[in-house]
């Protein structure tokens, strides 16, 4: 049980740095520091900043899918469970300290260097994309407009993440819904 407590109070830590500073930026003894954790601890847990990478990249992926799932669950109307998908984003993009999407940071930090942060990447964004996919499908729209939902929504998150402004979401969830509208 110690054991997930420390896991999981470096993957907090990393997460925290990570993010605010960037993968390159924050080295072992800031990690060490922010978790508290001795770094002979911190190497027996994850082997090195890169699995700690993975590692953050995936929990946080589990409670970002489930939060995205939820909110788009409590829609019935096909077509609302696609519109709500840009009203999570809008809603998550606003979030204070949002500094862009945090795959698409790692990837561009670390995936020339990195195989295993890519496919961390690369799991995050087929599940955002099989959850567009059942979405648009329900609503009858062909494939082609799954596909462009799924543009729209990373090139919000990008969009935002760079502009600092949520409103591409909301631009976004018109486009969609333009789209949708057979």
């Amino acid at each position: 049980m110690k054991q997930d407590s420390d896991a999981d109070r470096l993957l907090d830590a990393a997460e925290e740095l990570f993010y605010e500073r960037g993968y390159q930026a924050v080295g072992m003894d800031a990690l060490r520091s922010a978790s508290g954790l001795p770094l002979k601890h911190i190497y027996a847990l994850f082997g090195g900043k890169e699995a700690i990478a993975v590692a953050m990249l995936d929990r946080r992926d589990e409670r970002w899918h489930a939060a995205l799932a939820a909110h788009v669950d409590e829609h019935a109307d096909p077509q609302a469970r696609v519109l709500a998908i840009f009203d999570w984003l809008a809603e998550w993009l606003a979030d204070e300290g949002h500094r862009g999407c945090a795959w698409i940071n790692a990837f561009g930090e670390l995936g020339g260097t990195s195989p295993d942060v890519v496919a961390a990447v690369r799991r995050h964004k087929a599940r955002l994309r099989e959850l567009i996919d059942r979405a648009v499908s329900e609503t009858g729209a062909p494939r082609s407009a799954a596909d462009a939902v799924f543009l729209l929504a990373e090139g919000c998150m990008v969009t935002a993440g760079i502009d600092g402004d949520p409103v591409a979401a909301v631009q976004a969830r018109v486009a969609a819904a333009r789209m949708l509208e057979h």
